[in-house]
């Protein structure tokens, strides 16, 4: 069997999930919004379980998301992903010198008269993604040492860049910085897959074979983030049921500049993958990243700015939310259109 004919048959061999994964995806939100709207007190508890800001269950959840998307990363491929720094120069362009200015604009213009709409609307494009994005990235067949490099940088820039420039937009004299919040965002979602990535695989390959951890292993790691992919669904749309279903129009008020912001990113990033003739998992990498947004970080700032039950805090609320059914969309759309890029070479 030839590589091309390898791969064929790999993308070929889609799993039930994969097959169907709008719809579980679907069910998934609507359950946490049933969930929220019909018994709250299961979303407040849940919300309730917090260790330096971050919650218990959703951190869980996301390290079993993580965690796959890393054990099969080698270092060779860290180290020939860091030859190329053009990824990670644009990610950083995207998230630090035009995420913030465009949802500024987009905040002010469709949410003009609505000052604590518009700040939590700002808040949330200021604050790139260091979590879920890796499993998106790994769900669209990204480059995922690239994606780890990049995802990695964000996190660090998010401690010198956040603060001044969270003060900058919102037009205050000082943010404080949810310090504890970050360190343990980073712990959680990078530091820690990353080591337990590394070190199982080396163990692994040394007693069980590259054929094992392969074929037996991966396989079924892929079913277990899966599972906590959909939990994680159920329970975060169970924070925030109740709100959604009798604040409809609210809601869709609150989503149209991230609507606007996500476009608008996802656009000039995978366009100019492509027209840089980037391989299709270098593009997608950059765009996914570019493009996505740390929920709890705005959350936990609009909440201390503004407190708990502001109109701040409701506007970051409505990230996540937008998110997961955009980032699937363009975990699809990459997909769809990876035929159109130059393979990557091994």
């Amino acid at each position: 069997m030839t590589e091309e004919q390898a791969y064929v048959k790999h993308e070929a061999a889609l799993g039930l999930f994969e097959k169907y994964l709008t719809l579980w995806i679907a069910i998934c939100i609507i359950v946490g919004l049933l969930i929220g709207r019909f018994l709250p007190q299961f979303g407040q508890f849940m919300d309730s379980l917090k260790f330096n800001q971050l919650s218990i269950p959703i951190g869980i959840l996301l390290f079993f998301m993580m965690y796959p998307t890393v054990v099969g990363i080698r270092f060779s491929d860290i180290r020939q992903a860091a030859k190329s720094p053009k990824p990670l120069l644009v990610t950083i362009i995207a998230n630090w010198v035009i995420a913030p200015p465009l949802m500024t604009l987009y905040a002010n213009t469709m949410l003009a008269g609505n000052p604590q709409y518009i700040a939590g609307t700002i808040l949330l494009g200021l604050s790139p993604c260091t979590a879920m994005v890796m499993w998106w990235m790994f769900l669209a067949k990204g480059d995922m040492a690239q994606g780890l490099i990049n995802t990695s940088i964000n996190a660090l820039l998010m401690l010198a860049l956040y603060a001044p420039l969270a003060a900058f937009y919102l037009g205050v004299s000082s943010i404080l910085v949810p310090w504890d919040l970050i360190a343990t965002s980073v712990l959680i979602f990078i530091a820690l897959p990353v080591a337990a990535g590394a070190i199982s695989r080396k163990l692994i390959l040394k007693n069980k074979g590259e054929g094992w951890f392969n074929n037996t292993y991966i396989p079924s790691l892929g079913k277990i983030s899966v599972i906590a992919l959909l939990t994680t669904l159920i329970v975060l749309f169970s924070f925030e049921g109740e709100i959604i279903l009798n604040n409809p129009l609210l809601v869709a008020y609150l989503a149209a500049p991230n609507l606007m912001h996500y476009a608008t990113m996802i656009t000039w990033t995978y366009l100019l993958g492509y027209f840089l003739g980037w391989n299709y998992e270098t593009a997608i990498d950059t765009t996914l990243i570019g493009s996505s947004s740390h929920f709890e970080v705005a959350i936990a700032v609009a909440t201390t700015l503004f407190g708990i039950g502001s109109g701040a805090a409701l506007a970051t609320v409505i990230g996540p939310l937008m998110e997961v059914p955009l980032m699937l969309s363009l975990v699809r759309l990459g997909l769809r259109t990876r035929k159109y890029f130059p393979r990557k070479k091994h």
